[in-house]
């Protein structure tokens, strides 16, 4: 009779336990939303502390200016930009809060190391590899001349498309990741001015893949830096929208990182052959002045003119946005 009740009780328990339990766990995963909350679309965060009009005039390649040269200055501003805006919220982004470098709709962003694998890296890691580059390469001589007598490398409008791409991929993850702490520091305008500046660069020289910005075109959409789109007016925070994810490495060896700094930080193809992105300005290439790769601010103070030369240490105007570092202008 013992023995009966004590078969009877395991059956029981057994059932409940892959019957029950088990359904009870997949429908509470089920059931977690989807949708994502996008604090940076509100409208009360959606300032910019530099009007939209100024941007584009920014933007646009002055008659006799190296058209490479105006690439590198640009991607210096973007390059200090956004260093300085991830430093501010540096201390919130660690491997166990973010152990994935997580872009908007949740899209996973990989690196790939010297030998052509795709990692996946917690997100501090990831961005510190792409300052790491990019800050040794606008320091090569080679790539980015600053002597009247050196000439750019034929593959450097190639270069500045990779600085440019790993640069959005950290604005992604700030916006994604970060934007709370942004907001408490009240530099949501300063941000969405460099995100603005960054965006309207990119569509006139065309730098980034679409699929790349899609990224945060919603916010761009919000910021009036580019009209809707006429086919595709989807309600904010759509949960039955599917969001675009990057592929996962297919198996356990791409994700084996080097320890040392990768030497091909994009994927490859991503970025696809270089297009012809020159005007007519391009093809008087060696009638056009240098003016030795300097950076670019979008940052304007309150007579209209650029903040101009302001040393690491020197104290920021009372009308400076932000402690702003390398803020050069041409």
């Amino acid at each position: 009779m013992d023995r009966l009740q004590l078969g009877e009780y395991f059956r029981d328990t057994l059932v409940d336990w892959f019957m029950g339990k088990g359904r009870r766990k997949e429908k509470d995963a089920t059931s977690l939303p989807s949708q994502e909350s996008k604090r940076y679309l509100q409208p009360e965060l959606l300032e910019c502390c530099t009007p939209e009009y100024r941007l584009r005039d920014i933007v646009q390649l002055p008659d006799g200016i190296n058209y490479n040269e105006w690439l590198a200055s640009h991607c210096l501003a973007f390059f200090d930009h956004i260093n300085l805006i991830y430093g501010t919220i540096s201390e919130f982004c660690n491997t166990s809060g973010c152990p994935d470098m997580i872009g908007p709709n949740n899209r996973l962003y990989l690196w790939v190391d010297e030998k052509g694998k795709r990692c996946k890296l917690p997100a501090p890691q990831y961005i510190d590899y792409v300052m790491t580059y990019t800050q040794r390469t606008v320091n090569d001589e080679s790539i980015f001349p600053t002597k009247f007598d050196k000439e750019f490398p034929s593959s450097f409008e190639s270069i500045v498309k990779k600085i440019m791409l790993l640069l959005f991929r950290v604005l992604a993850h700030i916006y994604h990741s970060h934007f709370k702490e942004i907001e408490l520091l009240n530099l949501h305008p300063q941000t969405n001015c460099i995100f603005s500046h960054f965006m309207l660069f990119n569509d006139q020289f065309m730098m980034i893949d679409e699929k790349e910005t899609e990224a945060l075109a919603d916010l761009a959409v919000a910021l009036k830096l580019f009209p809707p789109k006429p086919n595709d007016n989807p309600k904010p925070d759509d949960p039955n929208q599917n969001p675009t994810i990057s592929p996962s490495p297919k198996t356990s060896d791409d994700c084996s990182c080097s320890s040392r700094m990768p030497s091909t930080p994009i994927e490859s193809g991503i970025l696809g052959d270089d297009s012809t992105l020159i005007d007519d300005q391009q093809s008087s290439h060696d009638e056009n002045i240098s003016t030795q790769c300097r950076s670019i601010s979008p940052f304007i103070n309150n007579s209209n003119s650029f903040i101009e030369n302001m040393a690491v240490d020197d104290d920021p105007p009372e009308n400076c946005p932000m402690d702003a570092k390398f803020l050069i202008t041409i």
